[in-house]
């Protein structure tokens, strides 16, 4: 199984914002951080707003965060939304592919690899991803979240 680049621009850039926390990450300093080129990641982050996993704002300010918590983020159901075409071989995508698709071992072998894979998948939220949160921060350049004391307690600027 091999995922697309958009599938890995799309966890990358998921992992990015979440180590950011509630702070606006914008998309020319995700890019540089994975050296990734601007322009498709814009489409990638569009389309993440769209399926609800980024809040995005723009304008002065704005960028984007999370738009669930890293809990309710399954990195299997990303890879579902993301990925157009999860079939390793021709056969699993399209009836008619093969003359001993009626009799395949094969064919129903791969389906199943498929299947394990996206369990296994199903089994991490972005939450687990940020696990090494400090390290992830660390190693993509983020500064660390300045806090400020208010009339509610410690908020981040």
């Amino acid at each position: 199984m091999r995922l697309t680049l958009w599938t890995d621009y799309a966890l990358r850039t998921l992992i990015f914002v979440g180590a950011k926390g509630r702070q606006f990450a914008t998309i020319a300093e995700i890019a540089k951080s994975f050296d990734v080129p601007k322009t498709h990641l814009m489409k990638v982050v569009n389309r993440l707003g769209q399926l609800g996993y980024l809040e995005t704002v723009r304008g002065k300010g704005g960028g984007v965060r999370l738009g669930r918590p890293p809990l309710e983020i399954v990195v299997g159901a990303v890879v579902r939304e993301t990925e157009e075409d999860l079939a390793v071989m021709g056969c699993l995508g399209r009836t008619g592919f093969c003359r001993i698709e009626a009799c395949c071992v094969l064919r129903g072998a791969l389906h199943q690899a498929t299947q394990a894979f996206l369990t296994t998948l199903d089994g991490y939220t972005l939450a687990d991803l940020l696990a090494p949160r400090a390290r992830l921060v660390q190693s993509l350049g983020i500064a660390p979240v300045k806090i400020r004391r208010s009339a509610l307690g410690f908020v981040p600027e």
